[in-house]
């Protein structure tokens, strides 16, 4: 005899499956480790004060005016 199947539980589950999927998906895409996030911010950080250092006129001070 066939197995008796609830449609739907059946289609909550197939949804549930689903969404798992993508969201597998998404953390291979988008997810970084800490340290990733930390190299990357370090190094934007170095290449703004490189470029703020070798700038011919300083920013004006807020303070002085």
């Amino acid at each position: 005899m066939a197995e008796i199947v609830n449609l739907r539980q059946a289609r909550k589950q197939k949804a549930r499956d689903e969404k798992l999927r993508v969201a597998e998906q998404n953390r291979a895409l988008h997810g970084r480790s800490k340290a990733e996030k930390e190299h990357d911010r370090l190094t934007a950080d170095k290449s703004e004060k490189f470029v703020a250092g070798h700038r011919r006129e300083k920013p004006a001070d807020p303070d002085r005016q």
